[in-house]
């Protein structure tokens, strides 16, 4: 559906529309590789470059081991995922420009909290007991969330065109933005670092709220919409029944 500047708030609709031309169409010409593989090659070295940064840096501490392990297991989630139940979203061809952005301003920028951690730019690259829990705890239930919510909505929509309002979606409209946040969220727990904080805000306020705002607006044609949206929250999951109409 075409949306308009009155189906979205206009500074969402705008930055949603910038980030996708900088990142499928940027300095334009042939579109020789999918998004999907450019982030795959992303997620599949992310553990070895966490590795080279503990020997680079000699770093072997349980904090920097927790990072690894946490990190280097999600993308080999994520490729699982890719291979089970992929996101369409993702199976789009871009330019060589848009693939440059996409790692520049994204995927490269994410590389950057493990080197915080591990380089000591952050301090003594060693983290308090409590933090490594709280960590892998967050990680867990993120990495849930997001893996069953992207499957929720992938096998339904094969069979069934519309809202999806029950599991995961039945409380929150963007269990998979809220997953995604809480895994890289324990990542930035992890490095204890401002910078760390400065990445994950420029991606959750510039492209996951944007996107998460264009995408209600394209829901709200659907039948159901109202009462969907009046029971959910848009990221967070609104546990108490809204008030009945007087």
């Amino acid at each position: 559906m075409a949306l308009t500047a009155a189906a979205a708030p206009a500074w969402a609709l705008r930055l949603h529309r910038a980030t996708n031309h900088l990142a499928t169409g940027f300095l334009g010409g042939p579109r020789p590789v999918r998004m999907a593989t450019v982030i795959d090659i992303q997620k599949a070295a992310t553990g070895p470059f966490v590795v080279g940064l503990m020997w680079a840096f000699d770093t072997w501490t349980a904090a920097a081991w927790i990072y690894l392990a946490l990190h280097g297991a999600y993308g080999l989630c994520w490729l699982l995922k890719d291979r089970v139940f992929p996101d369409p979203r993702w199976d789009v061809r871009i330019t060589l420009g848009g693939a440059l952005v996409t790692v520049a301003a994204v995927l490269g920028l994410y590389w950057v909290i493990p080197w915080l951690l591990v380089s000591g730019a952050a301090g003594r690259p060693e983290r308090p007991g409590w933090l490594l829990a709280l960590a892998v705890a967050a990680h867990t239930v993120g990495l849930a969330l997001m893996l069953g919510a992207d499957a929720q909505k992938y096998f339904t929509l094969r069979q069934r065109p519309g809202l999806i309002t029950g599991g995961f979606f039945a409380r929150t409209r963007n269990p998979n933005y809220l997953g995604e946040m809480m895994i890289y969220g324990s990542y930035g727990l992890l490095a204890a670092h401002w910078a760390a904080w400065a990445i994950l805000g420029w991606v959750w306020l510039g492209v996951f709220l944007p996107n998460m705002l264009v995408k209600d607006a394209s829901l709200a044609r659907h039948p159901g919409w109202a009462e969907w949206k009046a029971r959910t929250g848009l990221l967070l999951p609104r546990l108490r029944p809204p008030a009945a109409a007087a």
